[in-house]
């Protein structure tokens, strides 16, 4: 069973409302920070979940967790694709639209405040679901990926993008390093919360990944569930077809 860690271990709210609160706390920082964290290989990772989602050929996609913006954006290079983008935090969703805005991809990307957990969508309503470093953050986690298959077309795919942890030496121990230090302590300097980047390091080592998600997925009821490491295992694309 996955561990729920959540950003603020003395406060009384669900883990949900806690993430909400964080994410509208750095949502100014985010993009800046991110690129920092990843040393921009976030930019390649969402490149390799555009070609992923592209093999289906879909017209309507659902980028839930989809806070700023930056895999709907994407995911527009999709010639015939229309993007729906969900998240909790008003905040994320707030930097999101201002840039859809500014790259005149208002026509194609719908940004929308919603709840993973409760998709406001009907059944079978999108040929594909993307999920970029955002199911670490559900609440019930799988309530959240029966939510996706519910609203998935038969035959849709489902396409996840998720940090996880590298095994092999020296890269694990280096990970380790980095994360449980570094990341939060520019978390302080660049976003003024530390917190905030403690909590997404440390979810992000609790959280199941490679074959354990694998599993989950299948379980669920997906099918060819396929799971690609990405830079040493840092993060992982999972594909999954309905």
């Amino acid at each position: 069973m996955e561990e729920k860690v959540t950003p603020y271990k003395d406060s009384e709210k669900g883990k949900k409302e806690q993430v909400q609160g964080m994410f509208d706390s750095i949502s100014n920082s985010y993009d800046d920070l991110n690129r920092v964290m990843t040393m921009r290989l976030d930019i390649a990772w969402r490149r390799n979940v555009r070609k992923r989602v592209a093999e289906i050929q879909p017209e309507k996609i659902l980028d839930v967790a989809t806070g700023t913006g930056d895999l709907a954006i994407e995911l527009t290079k999709i010639p015939q694709a229309h993007i729906t983008g969900l998240d909790l935090s008003e905040g994320m969703l707030s930097v999101g639209k201002k840039k859809v805005t500014d790259l005149n991809l208002s026509s194609r990307i719908q940004m929308v405040l919603g709840d993973s957990e409760k998709l406001p969508f009907p059944d079978t309503s999108f040929d594909a679901v993307t999920v970029s470093f955002g199911v670490r953050n559900f609440e019930d986690l799988e309530k959240g990926l029966k939510e996706i298959y519910r609203v998935l077309q038969p035959k849709g795919r489902l396409v996840i993008l998720e940090t996880s942890v590298p095994t092999k030496f020296p890269y694990k121990q280096g990970y380790k390093i980095y994360t449980q230090f570094l990341v939060p302590l520019m978390g302080k300097i660049l976003a003024k919360n530390q917190t905030a980047y403690a909590y997404l390091s440390e979810s992000a080592s609790k959280f199941p990944f490679g074959k354990k998600f694998a599993d989950i997925l299948s379980k669920i009821g997906f099918s060819k569930v396929q799971f690609k490491p990405q830079t040493l295992g840092v993060a992982t694309i999972y594909i999954a077809d309905k």
